[in-house]
């Protein structure tokens, strides 16, 4: 092994947090239980990765190996990248194919290596039949920087991929036609939808969310919700509960019983023609739309807006421009005059 791929091994190790360590390299299956045994994952930890490194060494561990141990801890820590999530379609009346996994990948690198001579492709199966793929890019004259891939997960026989933010823009269309071909499709487009919950994504893009997630009753009793005071008059505490049940039963109506997937924002793009009755002034002449953005951001977006009618901060129903996003499977909206 030589210092380029015990560098490689080093830094990727050192990722990996100590709580996540046995875990990481149990899934990772190139180290036999018995040789993890040997190791002390109690030390010092630069020294528990030289003694890892070591290891790896001894069993001529390979670039292939370090990139899948890279995959692997990707897999523990998605929510470090940002995932886009592209569509593909096929020919109108196409008949679906047979789909071939290993056909699949053996496509997929040979697209990019015909076009790309210096670069680094590796796979890992996963669950649901779909894979993982690490593309490290070089160029015609430098090895590929295997500290900068990009992820691409794919769902055989599916439209769908997910993949990470790719640093070289200029190589996304060639792994665009790599992905499409592969796949036995004829077109791909990037849907307006982002996030860094990738499972919420693939929720969101398969219509799972109201499976994937365990469902729950979000509402509570109304004798918890409402605090009354013995004196209020009876009329404001029937109104009250009224108003309570309509808001609790159109937000259910509109979000459902389960637990919404998890997107961090909600990006409106605003072009408006300023209009107002007196036809003079500098905005009157003005021929270009007026342009705004307006981005709503959360850790839990879609539960936020959720609890916003309940707890008395917005009317009920909201705006269906906040509500329609898992339905719409997206998250970046452009709204323009009609």
């Amino acid at each position: 092994m030589d210092e380029t791929i015990a560098e490689f091994f080093k830094r990727t190790i050192l990722k990996i947090p100590l709580t996540k360590m046995m875990t990481v390299l149990k899934a990772w299956d190139f180290l036999s239980e018995s040789q993890l045994q040997t190791i002390n994952f109690r030390q010092r930890k630069e020294s528990l990765v030289q003694d890892l490194v070591q290891l790896c060494e001894s069993k001529r561990a390979s670039l292939h190996d370090a990139a899948l141990l890279d995959i692997v801890y990707t897999q523990f820590h998605q929510q470090q990248k940002v995932w886009d999530v592209f569509q593909m379609s096929k020919e109108p009346g196409e008949d679906v194919d047979l789909f071939d996994m290993e056909q699949f990948k053996t496509s997929f690198e040979k697209i990019l290596r015909r076009a790309l001579k210096n670069v680094t492709v590796s796979f890992r199966d996963a669950e649901e039949n779909s894979v993982w793929v690490r593309i490290a890019w070089g160029t015609q004259f430098r090895k590929p920087n295997q500290y900068k891939p990009v992820y691409v997960v794919y769902y055989a026989q599916t439209p769908y991929a997910f993949t990470s933010f790719c640093q070289l823009r200029s190589n996304m269309p060639l792994l665009l036609q790599a992905l499409t071909v592969a796949s036995n499709h004829h077109k791909i487009v990037k849907m307006d939808l982002r996030s860094r919950h990738l499972d919420s994504l693939k929720a969101i893009v398969f219509r799972q969310y109201n499976q994937t997630f365990e469902t729950h009753n979000c509402t509570t009793p109304l004798q918890e919700t409402l605090a009354l005071d013995m004196h209020m008059d009876s009329r404001i505490i029937h109104e009250n509960r009224i108003e309570k049940e309509r808001v609790q039963r159109v937000t259910q109506e509109t979000f459902g019983d389960y637990p919404q997937p998890r997107l961090e924002f909600a990006q409106y793009t605003l072009e408006t023609k300023f209009k107002s009755e007196f036809h003079e002034g500098i905005l009157a002449e003005r021929k270009e739309p007026l342009r705004c953005l307006i981005k709503f951001s959360s850790p839990h977006l879609l539960e936020a807006l959720k609890s916003l009618a309940p707890a008395g901060i917005a009317d009920a129903p909201l705006s269906p421009l906040l509500t329609c996003i898992p339905n719409k499977a997206m998250n970046y909206f452009k709204i323009r005059d009609k």
